[in-house]
C-alpha cells in the first residue's frame, strides 16, 4: 500500500486509522494547550506538557512533511487553506526557540488553530460550506442592512438621549455601542435610555433586534435543510 494513498485517502483501513490517530491527537494536543494556562502547574506536569509538546508537534512535522512530498501539486497544497493550517499548528513551535524572539511567542496562540485541522476530515464541514454557498447573496444582504441599522440606530438614540445624558452619548459615534449592545438583544446595561422618547426608540430596536438575531438563523437553517435533503 503507498504512503500517498494512507495520507490523502480514507477509504482503506489505513487511512482510516491513520485520520483517527491525527484526530485524537489534535484533540489531545487541544486539552493539554488549555490545561498549560491553569496557574500553579507543579514542575512535574509542566515538564510533561513541555515533553508532550514536542512529541506532538514531531508527528505534526512529520505529516505536514509526508503531505507536501506524497501530494502531486505541492506548492498548491502548502498555499491552500489547509496547507497554511498545517504549517501555523507547528511554526511558531520552531519559532520560539534558539534566538531571542520572544516578541514572536505571540504566534503561539496559533497552536489554536489546529482545531481548523479537523475540518478537513469533516463531512459535517462540506454540508456547511454548501448551505453558505447557497446563501451567501443574502447573507451579504443582510450584513449591509445590519450595519445601516447599526448606524440609524446609533444616530436615533443620539438624537433622543445626548441632552439628557452627554457623558453617555457624547457623540453618535459613542451611540454605536448602546446600537450594537441593543440589537444583538445583549444589553450589558452599562448605557441606557432615560428619556421616554429613547425608551420607546429603543423598544422598536429590540424588537428589529430580535429579527437581527432569527433571520441567519433561519436561512442557514433552511439552507442546511435543502443540502442534506438533496444528499439524501
Amino acid at each position: 500500500m503507498k504512503i500517498k494513498d494512507v495520507i490523502e485517502k480514507n477509504n482503506t483501513k489505513a487511512g482510516r486509522i491513520f485520520d483517527v490517530f491525527i484526530q485524537l491527537l489534535i484533540v489531545y494536543s487541544i486539552i493539554t494547550f488549555s490545561i498549560e494556562t491553569l496557574p500553579d502547574l507543579s514542575v512535574a506536569f509542566q515538564r510533561f506538557f513541555q515533553l508532550s509538546e514536542i512529541i506532538v508537534v514531531i508527528i505534526f512535522s512529520l505529516e505536514y512533511l509526508l503531505r507536501i512530498v506524497v501530494t502531486d501539486r505541492k506548492i498548491k497544497y502548502m498555499f491552500s487553506f489547509y496547507g497554511v493550517i498545517d504549517l501555523l499548528a507547528i511554526l511558531p513551535f520552531y519559532i520560539a526557540k534558539g534566538i531571542d524572539l520572544r516578541a514572536l511567542r505571540i504566534f503561539r496562540l496559533f497552536r489554536i488553530t489546529r482545531i481548523f485541522k479537523l475540518m478537513k476530515y469533516s463531512i459535517a464541514i462540506e454540508t456547511f460550506r454548501i448551505a453558505f454557498k447557497e446563501i451567501k447573496e443574502e447573507l451579504v444582504i443582510f450584513l449591509f442592512m445590519t450595519l445601516l441599522m447599526f448606524y440609524i440606530s446609533a444616530v436615533g438614540i443620539y438624537f433622543f438621549e445626548n441632552a439628557a445624558q452627554p457623558e453617555q452619548f457624547k457623540s453618535i459615534f459613542h451611540s454605536m455601542w448602546w446600537s450594537i449592545a441593543t440589537l444583538t438583544t445583549v444589553g450589558y446595561g452599562d448605557v441606557y435610555p432615560i428619556t421616554t422618547g429613547g425608551k420607546i426608540f429603543t423598544f422598536f430596536i429590540l424588537i428589529i433586534g430580535l429579527g437581527i438575531v432569527a433571520i441567519p438563523a433561519g436561512l442557514i437553517a433552511s439552507a442546511l435543510t435543502k443540502v442534506i435533503r438533496e444528499k439524501k
